[in-house]
């Protein structure tokens, strides 16, 4: 089935008298959606939309939800296949997180004082970066993929994982080690587990598939194989490979 069938059919299915514009701007409705945003989103978007398990927020224009109803349907009904869940709030809280959304687009974003050439050495050298991320069509498997990384992420998010990449793991790059019934033993990340079966990537980037009946001794922990880079760049290189991600689009 083609990718985007699931998503129109999900839309499909919305209701259809959304006001096309928010109905609830004042002041006290963007205070009431920073307390609901923080309760409820903050956890995976960051306290300021920044970015983190979630999407960055704090930008002029969201590319799933340039207007308020597509904001709206997305907050209440979710993300089908992704991360992105739906939400119980009433119409009104809704509304209200809405405004608080888009007021993040209007916060000036943290300052890049790197320079984003330098980086890209820094990211292809020294960070040895593409041992581990994908980048377009270059790079491993072992991480997530950076294309596009500085549309989804803001500058002090990609900072921090940088400099303390354990701080925040994504459930589908947990370490993982098993133990087959036969003896085989594996090390790698998890790409994917459901009830009867697990797919792991081995640091050789082989892909590997078991049965949990198979399986003798098994554990999984929110570890990452990423080093910290505090202590390995200079300051300069730091902000440097910041500048990097932060202006890697995704466009090639």
């Amino acid at each position: 089935m083609i990718w985007w069938v699931p998503f129109l059919l999900f839309q499909l299915q919305q209701p259809l008298d959304i006001p096309e514009k928010n109905p609830h701007t004042t002041v006290a409705d963007v205070e009431m959606g920073k307390r609901l945003y923080l309760g409820r989103c903050g956890g995976c978007h960051g306290p300021s939309g920044d970015g983190g398990k979630g999407a960055n927020l704090a930008v002029a224009v969201l590319p799933r939800a340039a207007a308020d109803r597509s904001l709206y349907r997305i907050i209440r009904y979710g993300i089908p296949d992704t991360e992105m869940p739906g939400s119980l709030m009433d119409s009104r809280e809704l509304w209200q997180t809405v405004a608080f959304v888009r007021s993040l687009g209007q916060v000036a974003a943290t300052p890049v004082t790197g320079n984003a050439e330098a980086g890209a050495q820094v990211f292809r050298t020294k960070g040895a970066c593409l041992s581990c991320h994908a980048l377009g069509n270059e790079g491993g498997r072992i991480g997530p993929s950076l294309s596009g990384i500085g549309a989804r992420r803001g500058a002090t998010h990609l900072r921090a994982k940088i400099e303390d990449p354990a701080s925040d793991v994504p459930d589908p790059f947990r370490m993982v080690q098993l133990t087959t019934n036969a003896g085989k033993a594996v090390r790698g990340i998890r790409l994917n587990e459901d009830t009867y079966s697990i797919q792991i990537r081995d640091f050789n980037g082989n892909l590997q598939s078991f049965w949990k009946a198979d399986i003798a001794a098994m554990t999984s922990e929110k570890k990452t194989n990423m080093p910290s880079y505090r202590n390995k760049l200079s300051e300069t290189e730091l902000n440097d490979l910041v500048a990097f991600l932060a202006s890697e689009k995704g466009a090639r």
